[in-house]
């Protein structure tokens, strides 16, 4: 009889492997499939095309349509220049809290899932219980989409899915999506005494950012729809977080690379944006080579996630409800992996135990309440789960 474990137990073994999204998460996956494998668990991986790195779709229960995916994904975020006061890979409890990097964000939920999928192969559940484990959400909602792909048409396709990131066991219904691209801004070098021979690559960068601040305030100017109106803020932002670029103080830049991201309210058409966006770096585009021909704006695709719509009535939605307890209204601005399973068409809901506001920082941790609390909506997840008729 293969060894069964405890939810903390395979939280400890999970935090064990250090998942930095830089790294290969293989270990890990190797680990889960192999436990799983054990116990009957049905499994199957998805390869990442280039690295080292694999998302794990499992199925526990009847072969048929109409069961419960439960995702979650096996990144974390790096811990360098982190003041830690304990081993970041290894739990360690204190004051009612269990510490560790990934027990928020979101290795706790990922072994609750592990030992419900478990619970319900040898219970023998009457509708089914699935698992998603992906990768590289952290760099960009990556690993998701592909899995998905993956599995569609080799597993029962579910009725709901239930992505578990830290929300207090709320249930989020709606969440932004996202967009970013790479921007290289390639002037023409020449002394700033007669700089209009040249294009600096900074300050034409600037005209974008500075665009991208005007259309925000645009933005937070107008009234929001219903649909906007929950989120903080109600509109869509754009946002420049990292530049760099430049020779000398007195030189004309040659060269100006950022990051310019859009966090999307799920109102708001992605094309749309898409479009407004590329149609101005043009037109910058368009102006520095009337000065200087050879030079030029690329932009390269960082990531593009889904936001997530509301589904009132939705079945992953009033699943949650049922299973909670929780009828208030939930979104985040921040994306999670629902939005491509929304994509996909399946109701989709994001709930999981702790705090968002605890993930990513030193000394991570999740209260022992919150871990416990979604113990028990595992096990009443189980009972729905097999409930005759």
């Amino acid at each position: 009889m293969p060894q069964k474990l405890t939810p903390y137990a395979l939280m400890e073994k999970l935090v064990s492997f250090p998942t930095v999204s830089r790294d290969s998460n293989l270990p890990l996956i190797d680990w889960v499939q192999d436990y799983l494998d054990s116990h009957g668990v049905r499994t199957f991986r998805h390869l990442h095309a280039s690295e080292p790195k694999a998302g794990l779709w499992a199925h526990a229960g009847p072969w048929e349509d109409g069961g419960v995916i439960l995702s979650g994904h096996t990144d974390v975020v790096p811990v360098d220049g982190q003041d830690w006061s304990t081993d970041p890979f290894t739990v360690h409890e204190a004051d009612g809290k269990y510490f560790g990097r990934g027990v928020c964000d979101m290795k706790s939920f990922d072994a609750l899932a592990i030992w419900a999928l478990v619970e319900a192969q040898e219970k023998g559940v009457t509708r089914p219980l699935q698992l998603a484990l992906t990768y590289d959400e952290e760099v960009g909602l990556i690993g998701a989409d592909p899995l998905i792909r993956d599995a569609i048409g080799q597993f029962p396709r579910a009725s709901a899915a239930i992505i578990g990131e830290p929300t207090e066991m709320q249930a989020v219904t709606g969440h932004k999506g996202g967009m970013a691209w790479d921007i290289h801004v390639q002037g023409f070098e020449i002394h700033s005494s007669i700089a209009y021979r040249g294009v600096s690559a900074i300050m034409e960068g600037a005209r974008l950012i500075q665009w991208a601040n005007e259309v925000n305030a645009e933005s937070a100017a107008a009234t929001p729809s219903d649909i906007n109106a929950p989120f903080d803020p109600p509109w869509s932002n754009l946002h420049v977080g990292m530049i760099e670029g430049g020779t000398a103080h007195n030189i004309t830049a040659k060269d100006c690379h950022f990051v310019f991201s859009i966090r999307m309210v799920p109102g708001d058409d992605p094309k749309a944006w898409t479009k407004r966006i590329f149609d101005k770096i043009a037109e910058i585009e368009a102006d520095m080579q009337k000065i200087q021909p050879d030079t030029r704006i690329t932009v390269t695709e960082r990531f593009a996630g889904p936001g997530l719509m509301a589904e009132p009535g939705g079945t992953a939605e009033t699943l949650v409800r049922q299973l909670t307890g929780d009828n208030g209204t939930h979104v985040v601005s921040y994306g999670t992996e629902a939005g491509y399973f929304q994509a996909h068409g399946f109701d989709a809901v994001v709930c999981g135990p702790g705090n968002i506001e605890q993930a990513h920082q030193p000394d991570e941790f999740i209260q022992i309440s919150q871990f416990n609390a979604g113990h028990d909506f595992m096990r009443r997840l189980l009972d729905h789960l097999d409930q005759k008729g």
